[in-house]
């Protein structure tokens, strides 16, 4: 698995420069009809593979968004999310040929589905990973090593050689993995009863005890190992450890409660600990004495995934939202912001793109993952899978991974978008 290098063509296109904004030839062009369905093969192609910028707030009478502090206007000025707006560069209807997976479309390119696993420029599929029985719930890759870490519903976590792409070694478990994240050298995954932590430069070994059941989001902070607890009862604890540097061990430190029912998210940000919750709810812990400052209730069904971007934080729920939210002058969160998707949210990841633009991917239950830019929520790309991703880590040089429900890794990279020469 050479992530470096990758060949293929790519299409040719041409975009808008940076800066400030378009020159006045620019706006005078047109967006490529044909790109924006996916199918556009003209190498150049005169017109463009970009979105135009949308009109300043200040030129919208009744503008559909309101700005808020840090400069940022959240999604695209006009578009209210519930019409087929033509500013979107994917097509909802876009599905991948059942038959094409099977190896067996007799229509080939005259298909009218999908024959690929992703739409939309700028990033490409660099490789998959085969081995895992069933759902990726984790992928981890920690910092100075050479190896990635996927763990398993399977009750295994496969280690691959970031080179070769080979799978260097199975550990088996036990137990299924909820979750598994990785903070420097360590690697920490959630399994029934017990959190394992893995220190890959020094080989260390340990077991943070008290967990009752199922462990399925996991959150560092600090010197304190933040881990929420699924049991049987369901109660809706946080477990905290502290990290012993005596010892070189974790101990534990406290338990928080709040939740009516079990928290299946955790994201840390200045100084503060957000968990999601299936009671619906978002609680916002202080870190420095973990007590719960407040409690956001704007979601209607189960908390999925929470991500922390800038001042805001970003939240995605089956109840169809993302929401943006964002302190008030009172350090109270609100909502500024709420993005409705045709299906539930299963998790959140941000990064940025080729130009370090930030990038919001959103994966779906309808087995897909979309890309929107921050802040507009205009849509990029798509990544399609047979079935839910649930696992998307970020990887250097551009890369990312993403892991479905059938127990494939998929690895992609960002990649320079091209632009046509006269």
């Amino acid at each position: 698995m050479d992530f470096g290098a990758h060949g293929g063509n790519k299409r040719v296109f041409q975009r808008l420069g940076g800066g400030g904004g378009p020159s006045t030839a620019d706006t005078k062009q047109k967006v490529c009809y044909h790109w924006r369905a996916g199918k556009c093969n003209r190498h150049p192609c005169p017109f463009l593979h970009r979105e135009l910028p949308p009109p300043p707030p200040a030129a919208v009478n009744g503008a559909a968004t309101k700005r808020f502090s840090g400069g940022s206007t959240w999604g695209r000025v006009g578009n209210n999310n519930n019409s087929s707006s033509n500013h979107r560069v994917i097509r909802k209807t876009d599905k991948v040929c059942s038959y094409w997976i099977q190896g067996n479309c007799v229509y080939g390119d005259k298909c009218k589905f999908l024959h690929c696993w992703s739409l939309g420029d700028g990033f490409r599929l660099l490789t998959q990973l085969e081995g895992h029985q069933t759902v990726v719930s984790g992928i981890a890759l920690p910092s100075g090593s050479d190896k990635l870490y996927t763990g398993s519903k399977d009750e295994t976590v496969r280690v691959w050689d970031c080179a070769s792409g080979q799978c260097m070694g199975v550990i088996n478990l036990g137990g299924e993995v909820g979750c598994m994240i990785n903070e420097g050298p360590w690697i920490f995954v959630g399994i029934p009863n017990v959190v394992k932590a893995w220190n890959t430069q020094t080989n260390t070994d340990l077991s943070l005890t008290g967990p009752v059941g199922h462990v399925y989001a996991l959150a560092v902070a600090y010197s304190t190992l933040l881990a929420n607890i699924l049991g049987l009862l369901v109660d809706g604890a946080i477990l905290a450890w502290k990290f012993n540097a005596a010892t070189n061990g974790f101990e534990p430190a406290a338990s928080l409660k709040g939740h009516n029912f079990a928290v299946v998210s955790l994201v840390v940000g200045a100084n503060r600990l957000y968990s999601g919750s299936m009671d619906n709810s978002i609680r916002v812990w202080n870190l420095e004495n973990l007590q719960c400052i407040q409690t956001l209730t704007e979601h209607t069904s189960v908390v999925m995934s929470l991500l922390c971007w800038e001042q805001f934080l970003l939240s995605c729920s089956l109840d169809q939202t993302i929401k943006v939210w964002v302190a008030t002058e009172s350090g109270n969160l609100e909502v500024t912001y709420t993005h409705k998707e045709e299906h539930g949210v299963l998790t959140l990841c941000g990064m940025p793109d080729s130009e370090s633009k930030p990038v919001l991917l959103s994966s779906c239950n309808d087995n897909s993952v979309r890309f929107y830019d921050l802040p507009s929520f205009s849509e990029r790309g798509k990544i399609f899978a047979k079935k839910e991703i649930r696992s998307i880590q970020l990887g250097p040089g551009g890369l990312f991974f993403t892991g479905d429900g059938t127990g494939q890794v998929k690895v992609w990279q960002w990649c320079k978008e091209p632009t046509a020469t006269s």
